[in-house]
């Protein structure tokens, strides 16, 4: 039974790893046991003292009805300077504009290797931005190049041949991480000019 996946990003994951008692998830990656990369365990799960983790794999764990956080470092938030900064950069309208500048594109988080594809799409708004990082994941590339129309009725929709495609809340959180990022690379051009 598929569960609710939940990510919870964070500037330094080791951080809140510290604070709280979880168990890293298990996955099997070539016959070998190893920790999953962002996958913990906040309730009581069978641990494997020897790999220092779970004793289940987290895809068999959640079969059997354990609930896995993903707790993700995002280098984005460590340019934030308190509550007040990430605010201001959260209300801010991002300088869609320059997605026309491949230097501008290269530094951002999740586009930055995109630029020929985001050059021409008109990306001026967050759930247009949430279309593109959809639109990249190869379940819906063959929407790349089409009006913003065709793309919105077909964006959210799960492919019929189970390729990977990007759930929409995901992609809507990542965007707004982009236009995030967008400001405070805007920010930090302007103060060293």
């Amino acid at each position: 039974m598929k569960q609710t996946d939940i990510d919870i990003d964070f500037a330094d994951r080791e951080r809140i790893l510290k604070l709280i008692d979880c168990v890293p998830a298990m996955q099997i990656k070539d016959n070998e046991v190893r920790k999953h990369n962002s996958g913990v365990y906040v309730t009581a799960i069978p641990y494997d003292p020897i790999n220092d983790c779970a004793s289940i794999d987290y895809k068999s764990a959640e079969e059997r009805g354990y609930f896995k956080l993903d707790f993700l470092n995002v280098n984005v938030y460590k340019l934030i300077k308190d509550k007040e900064h990430y605010q201001k950069m959260l209300e801010q309208e991002p300088p869609w504009e320059r997605l026309k500048e491949k230097e501008f594109v290269e530094k951002i988080i999740h586009i930055s290797n995109h630029y020929e594809l985001i050059k021409n799409m008109e990306v001026n708004s967050v759930p247009r931005m949430a279309m593109f990082l959809a639109v990249i994941r190869p379940g819906k590339r063959h929407l790349l190049g089409q009006k913003w129309g065709k793309i919105a009725d077909d964006i959210w929709s799960i492919p019929d041949d189970e390729s990977y495609y990007f759930k929409k809340s995901h992609s809507v959180s990542y965007a707004v991480l982009v236009a995030l990022h967008m400001n405070l690379i805007n920010e930090k051009e302007s103060l060293s000019t």
